[in-house]
């Protein structure tokens, strides 16, 4: 049994290709041994496939975890908001159910990500065992990236369900049942196990298996332990249902900004990485370019046949047209109110919010069009119309999901510098996002700067709010307001400003009732008026514009409102998803969902 086991997780690395764009090229051998798989480099990167192949299964990443995780916030939500009678809203809006029927299978995400870190194990204990990391590089490169890999998978699994059972050896008779573990106990495993593949992994572009986004690196590495060590040393629902910090010394808010400061300004001072252009950045994504580097630190290999980036989150092409052989994109987009969080001068607005889709013309030839409500605004950083290459796929789009770039690990340095040495040591790090936001109004970076280097407390908030701009749309920011305790108050705050926003009150309140748009001759471009505080409903009627509409939120095919839909139960009483009913049933009576207010 053992044997097939180990055959079994060969192939299923080798046959995992299909699921990466790069190939492996490994010689074939007379024994599937262990001993052999793991003190062979091109037999051991099939392990690092293997894992990778959990991650693109039909209800692992690919169609639960990137659609469903992470809304609804105050940047983001599932378009279709619900209340009630939809368990794929029931997802998103704290009101759970342990039977739903979009996760309450033996192959949704939970069970794949277990799979991989099953994966994982078995190919680490090999590597230790017989890969002679210490007198081969390529052995011990390849240990970092499975460590890494694993610890991602781990990250995912505790934003998802929060305190899960702890597995960091492979599976055996006495371990085949586990109740779930303090999370506390995983982050001090993954946080040593990144310091450790650190030390394995070169720098982007050292070598050559390190010049693709789809290939882990030292740099990536210690951003995710930046990333753990915040989220460690944050609050969080534990396991008697309290929303509190850790109570370990060993995990203490102190060492884990520190250790958050280091590895991001290790990062930094590396000079392996640059900030591009805003919009740049999510062209070369979309043109799928692929190269190390830039600001993408490391990405979600999909084939072209897999993965539903924009298919889930990317602008709607209602039918199919000169960009893609599908009619999908939307089923999530940004929080209404995010449309005027920006400013006008902030360029990072129109590349993450697109107020029209595609309505598909002839189905060969697609125009833009206007939504009929603030309720269907879309993620602009995900779009067929930046491919290089028409999708033909009528259910996968292919693109890479960005797992984390570099202006992440800038604003993390920001936070961690300004909690341990104050603001005037931290501005330099958030000065460099602002730079780039506003190209053309210096002016502006400079008020902003001044107001929040004005306390610890005021630069905290900046930081808060700078990441809403900087992220909408990459579904990071849930797990932030989680370890900044800040999920009911954002949440409520979202829900007032929907209210305000389509009564037009408050900071609305001179908004114009209608927006005003036309086509352009190219037969794609729309031109919209009416998206700026400043405009008015006498400009846009005399603009020249061929057509205008109401734009306020419109109504759901729920009867409640808009905004009671946001969320349904207080948000940091289910800040997880419950454990689903079959692998409770199967748990040998192990694990329970006792923290969650079900």
């Amino acid at each position: 049994m053992k044997k097939i086991i180990y055959i079994l997780f060969v192939f299923a690395g080798f046959a995992a290709i299909s699921s990466c764009k790069n190939a492996l090229d490994a010689p074939a051998k007379s024994t599937l041994d262990e001993s052999v798989i793991f003190s062979t480099p091109g037999l051991a990167e099939g392990a690092i496939a293997g894992v990778l192949q959990s991650f693109g299964e039909t209800n692992s990443y690919r169609g639960r975890f990137l659609v469903y995780y992470g809304v609804n916030n105050d940047t983001e939500v599932y378009n279709s908001l619900k209340a009630t009678g939809d368990d794929k809203a029931r997802l998103s809006n704290n009101n759970t159910n342990v039977n739903n029927s979009q996760m309450n299978t033996l192959d949704n995400a939970y069970a794949k990500f277990y799979e991989g870190i099953e994966r994982a194990n078995l190919a680490i204990r090999g590597i230790r065992t017989y890969g002679k990391i210490e007198s081969n590089p390529q052995m011990a490169q390849i240990l970092g990236q499975i460590l890494t890999l694993r610890a991602v998978v781990y990250n995912d699994l505790i934003k998802g369900w929060g305190d899960v059972p702890a597995r960091f050896e492979p599976v055996t008779t006495e371990t085949s049942y586990l109740p779930r573990s303090d999370r506390d106990v995983i982050y001090k495993q993954l946080l040593a196990d990144l310091n450790e593949a650190a030390g394995y992994l070169p720098w982007p572009n050292e070598n050559a298996s390190t010049n693709s986004v789809e290939k882990v690196n030292k740099a990536f590495a210690k951003g995710l332990r930046a990333r753990l060590a915040l989220a460690a040393g944050g609050y969080a629902q534990r396991l008697d249902g309290t929303v509190k910090l850790s109570a370990d010394p060993e995990l203490s808010r102190d060492k884990m900004y520190a250790i958050a400061k280091k590895e991001c300004l290790e990062i930094i001072a590396s000079g392996k990485l640059r900030l591009l252009g805003y919009e740049e950045i999510f062209r070369k994504l979309n043109e799928e370019t692929g190269a190390a580097g830039l600001e993408s630190m490391w990405e979600i290999p999909f084939s072209e046949g897999r993965g539903r980036v924009i298919f889930d989150l990317g602008v709607r092409h209602a039918k199919t047209d000169q960009y893609t052989g599908q009619n999908k994109g939307g089923t999530n987009g940004p929080n209404p109110i995010m449309l005027y969080e920006y400013e006008k001068e902030d360029v990072r607005r129109d590349v993450s919010i697109v107020p029209y889709g595609w309505d598909g013309g002839d189905g060969t030839k697609g125009a833009a069009q206007v939504p009929s409500s603030l309720s269907a605004l879309y993620f602009g950083k995900y779009r067929y119309e930046w491919m290089k290459r028409r999708v033909t796929s009528t259910n996968d789009d292919g693109l890479n999901w960005m797992y984390m770039r570099y202006a992440d690990v800038v604003l993390m340095a920001a936070e961690a510098v300004n909690d341990i040495d104050g603001p005037a040591a931290a501005a330099p790090y958030l000065k460099m996002i602002r730079d780039r936001a506003y190209p053309t109004a210096p002016a502006k970076v400079t008020s902003f700067m001044s107001t929040a280097t004005a306390s610890k407390a005021a630069f905290f908030d900046a930081v808060v709010n700078e990441r809403a701009l900087e992220f909408t749309g990459e579904m990071l920011r849930k797990a932030d307001l989680i370890r900044w305790n800040l999920l009911d108050s954002k949440l409520a705050d979202a829900k007032l400003k929907l209210q305000q926003l389509e009564a037009r009150t408050g900071k609305y309140a001179n908004l114009p009732a209608k927006i005003y748009y036309k086509t352009l001759a190219n037969g794609e471009t729309v031109e919209i008026y009416g998206l700026n505080f400043g405009d008015t409903d006498a400009i846009g009627a005399a603009g020249g514009y061929t057509a205008n509409k109401a734009w306020t939120l419109g109504p759901t095919t729920d009867p409640i409102k808009y905004w009671d839909a946001l969320f349904v139960k207080q948000p940091n009483l289910q800040q997880y998803w419950p454990i689903w009913q079959v692998f409770l049933d199967a748990s040998n009576g192990m694990l329970n969902n006792k923290p969650l207010n079900l």
